[in-house]
C-alpha cells in the first residue's frame, strides 16, 4: 500500500500495497544490484588509471557538476533549475511552471521539514495528516506525496520516513503532468530534492538548536578536498534530532547521516559515491474528531491536545539505507554521458490507533488498533545522453535516456481491536487483541522501464521549443499469501510533453505547454479485467521574468488539468471499484523572487484553485471540490539586513489560506499564520531565534477523512547557534 492507504483510513490509492512482519518467516532474499547498472562506473575507474598513470596530466580544477545548477543555492531569485531538463535550464526558457527553494531560504525561515520549506511555493498545499510522520503534500489540487525525487531518481512507493531538509541544497518543485521525464508520477507534479554534494572549497560548521515541545537538534557538515585541484573530496552531513509534540504522548526522535565522496577522474569525468542511513522512532499523532472542534459536539469542545491512540499499544520504529553514485562523462563539450543510480532499503514496524465513527452520544470515540511490518527495497537507476548540435538551421539541446528500476515490497498488517475512548475522561493502558495470523501479507514485485527523450530546440534569440516523448513499460507481481492467489499486471503507456517560449523583450517571456502523466493501478473490477492506469493532462499558459543582471524573478500561470480513471466504488457489487472518476483543476498562480537592493530579499506566492469533482459513482460530491483544496492561499516571507548593524538580519512573513473542504460533511476555517526571525553573523559564527505561529493562531491543517481533523502546530519558539571552523 501507499502510505496513506495502509495507513489512514482514506479511499485505495493508486499502486496499493499491502503490509509484512519483519519478523516473519515469509521474509524473502533480496536481489542483488544488477551487473548491467554499475558498468559505466567500471569503464569510469578504469580510465582513472590511465589518467593516473600519465605523469603529464592537466591540473583538475573543474568542480565537482553532478546534479547540481550552475548557479550557488542562494539567493530568494534563482534564474535556473534543472528538474524540467534533467540539465540546467533557465526558467525564463522553461515552457512550464518549477520553483525552486534554495538552502538560503530555507535556513532563513528555520525550516526543520519539507512541508514548511515547501509552503512559499505557489500551487503547493503541505497538508498535515496527524503529523503522522510522513512529507504529505497536494500540488495543484492532487496528491503528490507519492512523487517526491530525490536528485531525479524516484523513492519507493513505500517509504515512510521523511526527507530530513538540512541535507539538500534546495528543493525544485516542477507543476503539473511529468511523466515524460520521469515516468510513474502522480498528475499534479513532483518535488526533486538536490542534495548537498562534495564541492572544492573546504568548509565545516556544527550546530546546535533548541525550541519548543522539546526540540533538540544536533547537526554537522564537513566538507574537506582530498587533492591539490579540490575535485577529490568528502562531504559528511549529519543530524541528531529530538522533539515532543503539543498533543500528549506524542514525540519524535531522528538520527540521520549522509557521507559523499568524489573521485578525481580526469578532466572530462565526474563521480560522485554517496550513501544515507537514517534511524526514526515516533509516537504517530493521528488527530481527533470534529465533533467538538470543527463542528459542535453537544457535551462541549474537546482539547486539541488529546491523544486519541494509547501509548501503550506502541510506537513507529524505521530504518532506511541507500547507496549509490552519479557518474558524469564529456565526451566533447556537446555529447555527455550521465548515470544516476542508487539502492535503498527500509525496514521496520509501525503501531497506531485510528479513529472510527463518534458513537450518538458524541462522547465515546471508536477506534480501530493496527501493527503494521514493513522491509522494502530498490534499485533505481538513470542513463542519459545530453548532446547539443546544430540542424534545419535551429539549435537542439537533447536528453534522452533510460530509466529502470526494480522494486521488492514484503509488508504484513494486523488489524487489532480496542476499545472507544471516552473524549471527555480518556484512560489508556487499554487491553488490545491481535490476530496471530497477518491480516494483510502481500508481497509485490516491481519493474519499470521506460524510454525518454526531450529536445529543447532555439528556433532564434526569441523562440525556444521543447518536445519530449516517452515509453513505459512496468510488470507488478503480487503474491497474496492470504488467499493463495498470485498476479501478474502489465502496463504500457506512451506520454508526450511541447511547449513554445516567446521572449518578447529582454527578461520577458510568453509561454504555453501541454504534458501528460500516468500512474498504474493495482486491482481489478469486478469481472476480473485489470485497471487501467490513471492518467493526466495539462494545459498551461503564462508570462515570465527575468531581471537582466540577475536579482529578481517572477511568473504567472494559468493551468487546466484533468485526471482520468480514477477508482470509484461499484455501485453492482459491493466492495469492488470501477474506474469511471474524473477530477478536475484549473487555477492561476502568481509567483515572486527578489534579492533587492538596501539588503532586502523576499519571495511571495498567491495561488487560486478551482477544484471540481466532474464524474463518480457518488453523485452527491459531483460538481464540488477535492478535499483539501483551498481556493485562495497566499504567501510572503522577507529578510531585511539592517544597513547600520550589517550582521543583524530580520525576517517576517505571513501565510493565509482560504476555507477547505476537509472531508465531507465539514470544512477547515481559514486561517492566517504569521512567523518572525532574526539572525546575527558573526566572524565565525551564527546565532538566530525564531517563532513560529507568532500570535498562537488555532487552526487546522488537514483531515484523513471524516472521522478525523488535524489541529496544526501553536505558537513555537526555536534558538540555533551556528559555528563556522
Amino acid at each position: 500500500m501507499t502510505p496513506a492507504s495502509h495507513l489512514l483510513a482514506v479511499p485505495a490509492l493508486p499502486r496499493a500495497r499491502a503490509c509484512p512482519s519483519p519478523a516473519s518467516p515469509l521474509r524473502r532474499r533480496k536481489a542483488a544490484p544488477t551487473l548491467w547498472a554499475l558498468s559505466p562506473l567500471a569503464l569510469c575507474l578504469s580510465q582513472a588509471a590511465l589518467a593516473q598513470a600519465s605523469p603529464d596530466a592537466a591540473p583538475q580544477l573543474q568542480e565537482v557538476r553532478i546534479n547540481a545548477s550552475t548557479e550557488k543555492d542562494v539567493g530568494f531569485a534563482p534564474a535556473e533549475a534543472q528538474t524540467a531538463g534533467k540539465a540546467p535550464m533557465r526558467r525564463l526558457e522553461t515552457p512550464q511552471s518549477v520553483s525552486v527553494v534554495t538552502r538560503e531560504q530555507m535556513e532563513s525561515r528555520q525550516i526543520t521539514n519539507m512541508q514548511q520549506a515547501l509552503q512559499t511555493v505557489a500551487g503547493v498545499s503541505p497538508v498535515n495528516f496527524g503529523r503522522r510522520g510522513f512529507d504529505d503534500i497536494n500540488i495543484r489540487g492532487f496528491r503528490s506525496t507519492e512523487s517526491i525525487l530525490i536528485d531525479g531518481l524516484v523513492q519507493s512507493p513505500g517509504m515512510w520516513t521523511r526527507l530530513t531538509p538540512y541535507g539538500y541544497e534546495r528543493f525544485e518543485v516542477l507543476k503539473g503532468a511529468a511523466s515524460v521525464l520521469y515516468g510513474q508520477v502522480q498528475p499534479g507534479g513532483i518535488v526533486n530534492a538536490v542534495s548537498k554534494r562534495p564541492k572544492r572549497d573546504a568548509l565545516s560548521e556544527v550546530g546546535v538548536e533548541v525550541g519548543s515541545y522539546g526540540q533538540r537538534t544536533l547537526q554537522a557538515d564537513v566538507n574537506r578536498p582530498l587533492n591539490e585541484s579540490g575535485k577529490a573530496a568528502l562531504r559528511i552531513n549529519a543530524q541528531v534530532s529530538n522533539s515532543d509534540d503539543p498533543t500528549d504522548f506524542v514525540y519524535r526522535r531522528d538520527r540521520w547521516i549522509a557521507p559523499s565522496l568524489s573521485l578525481d577522474l580526469g578532466t572530462q569525468t565526474d563521480l560522485v559515491l554517496f550513501a544515507t542511513y537514517s534511524q526514526s522512532n515516533w509516537m504517530r499523532q493521528q488527530g481527533i474528531t470534529p465533533y467538538g472542534t470543527v463542528l459542535p459536539n453537544r457535551n462541549g469542545p474537546v482539547p486539541t491536545t488529546l491523544y486519541t491512540g494509547d501509548p501503550s499499544f506502541g510506537h513507529y520504529d524505521i530504518q532506511s539505507t541507500s547507496i549509490g553514485y552519479a557518474l558524469e562523462h564529456r565526451f566533447s563539450p556537446a555529447l555527455t554521458l550521465r548515470q544516476n543510480v542508487r539502492y535503498e532499503s527500509e525496514k521496520g514496524d509501525g503501531n497506531f490507533v485510528s479513529n472510527l465513527a463518534l458513537q450518538p452520544n458524541q462522547r465515546l470515540q471508536n477506534r480501530q488498533a493496527t501493527r503494521q511490518y514493513l522491509d522494502d527495497d530498490m534499485l533505481a537507476t538513470d542513463t542519459s545522453l545530453l548532446s547539443q548540435f546544430a540542424a534545419l538551421g535551429v539549435q537542439h539541446r537533447v536528453v534522452t535516456g533510460l530509466d529502470a528500476r526494480t522494486s521488492h515490497s514484503y509488508q504484513g498488517q494486523r488489524r487489532c481491536t480496542i476499545g472507544a475512548l471516552n473524549l471527555f475522561n480518556p484512560v489508556y493502558g487499554v487491553a488490545t487483541s491481535c490476530p496471530v495470523n497477518l491480516t494483510a501479507d502481500a508481497p509485490e514485485k516491481l519493474s519499470v522501464l521506460g524510454l525518454y527523450a526531450q529536445d529543447q530546440i532555439k528556433l532564434n534569440p526569441q523562440w525556444t521549443a521543447l518536445v519530449g516523448l516517452r515509453r513505459d513499460w512496468s510488470t507488478s507481481d503480487i503474491d497474496n499469501r492470504l488467499t493463495r492467489v498470485q498476479t501478474r499486471q502489465k502496463d504500457a503507456a506512451t506520454t508526450m510533453s511541447a511547449g513554445l517560449v516567446y521572449e518578447f523583450t529582454p527578461g520577458w517571456a510568453a509561454y504555453t505547454s501541454y504534458g501528460e502523466s500516468f500512474l498504474p493501478v493495482s486491482g481489478a473490477a469486478f469481472g476480473g479485467a485489470p485497471f487501467q492506469p490513471e492518467t493526466g493532462k495539462q494545459w498551461e499558459a503564462g508570462l515570465k521574468y527575468e531581471q537582466p543582471g540577475g536579482g529578481l524573478t517572477g511568473s504567472l500561470a494559468l493551468f487546466d488539468l484533468k485526471r482520468k480513471n480514477v477508482t470509484t466504488a461499484d455501485p453492482a457489487n459491493t466492495g469492488f471499484s470501477v474506474q469511471t472518476g474524473e477530477q478536475r483543476a484549473r487555477g492561476l498562480e502568481l509567483e515572486v523572487g527578489a534579492d533587492l537592493r538596501r539588503n532586502l530579499k523576499l519571495t511571495g506566492a498567491y495561488t487560486y484553485t478551482d477544484t471540481e469533482v466532474t464524474r463518480d459513482n457518488n453523485a452527491a460530491i459531483v460538481g464540488l471540490p477535492l478535499n483539501l483544496t483551498p481556493r485562495h492561499t497566499l504567501a510572503l516571507w522577507a529578510t531585511y539586513k539592517l544597513p547600520q548593524m550589517p550582521q543583524l538580519t530580520l525576517g517576517a512573513g505571513a501565510r493565509h489560506v482560504s476555507e477547505q473542504i476537509g472531508s465531507y460533511p465539514f470544512t477547515l476555517p481559514a486561517y492566517t499564520v504569521v512567523d518572525l526571525s532574526v539572525g546575527y553573523a558573526g566572524s565565525n559564527y551564527r546565532i538566530t531565534a525564531g517563532v513560529k505561529n507568532a500570535f498562537d493562531r488555532a487552526y487546522y491543517d488537514g483531515a484523513i477523512n471524516a472521522n478525523v481533523v488535524s489541529p496544526a502546530m501553536p505558537r513555537s519558539f526555536t534558538l540555533g547557534l551556528t559555528y563556522f571552523f
